[in-house]
């Protein structure tokens, strides 16, 4: 069983003669099909350990561990490979490239991992179908909703099944009919698809549909 697991995650930054400490011992493990709403006020640190997790950063002290082996031990291009095939991020903005299409934008990471064009464009459009935009896959980003563009950036995360998604205040950046369909179709792919998924939000009702929740307060998880 696949298991994204946080061992004693600490996180410092410098800033001059200061150091500055985000995170102050973290704990944390998500499998298959488990789904965690981590909460936190703006700074909390949320992104942070959410960039950890990912492999986006190194801890300054402690392990991200993916079935048992340190991320922060890999080299830069396994890092890459990871990231490719292993984590589907989805931050508040929605980081679609402007010169695609949408279909094109859901098929880029399956085309970096080498999938064939013809695989990468089935399952794209399969996704984009899921998600109630197959009539918009030739449209490109700046002609769709910021609904819809999000909506594009959650098929983009899923195109390879990743097992584990991250998901950064995903509907942060929408109005709140739109960002309720949003979430609905989220957790509904997540779930179909057993997606093992973190969520940092500092939304309450948003964090309250997940499997768990922890709050995140002076660099550490508690209950929430």
């Amino acid at each position: 069983m696949s298991e994204l697991r946080a061992e004693g995650i600490f996180k410092r930054f410098v800033l001059g003669d200061q150091t500055i400490e985000v995170l102050a011992g973290v704990d944390l493990s998500v499998c298959p099909g488990e789904s965690i709403g981590i909460l936190g006020v703006s700074g909390a640190g949320k992104s942070t350990l959410l960039h950890l997790l990912g492999g986006l950063e190194s801890p300054s002290e402690g392990r991200v561990l993916f079935d048992g082996v340190d991320i922060a031990a890999m080299s830069g291009s396994e890092k890459a490979a990871f990231r490719n095939r292993t984590i589907g991020i989805v931050f508040q903005f929605h980081h679609l490239l402007p010169e695609f299409d949408a279909e094109e934008n859901v098929m880029m990471p399956a085309l970096i991992a080498g999938w064939p064009r013809r695989r990468a464009r089935e399952r794209a459009a399969g996704l984009l179908e899921k998600v109630g935009l197959s009539h918009r896959r030739r449209h490109g980003p700046g002609k769709l909703s910021g609904g819809e563009r999000q909506r594009v950036a959650i098929a983009r995360a899923l195109v390879q099944e990743p097992p584990v998604l991250l998901a950064d205040e995903p509907t942060g950046n929408l109005d709140p009919h739109t960002a309720g369909e949003v979430e609905d179709l989220f957790l509904e792919l997540c779930a179909t698809s057993g997606t093992a998924l973190v969520l940092v939000t500092h939304n309450e009702r948003l964090a309250a549909r997940l499997g768990q929740r922890a709050r995140l307060v002076d660099g550490r998880l508690a209950g929430a």
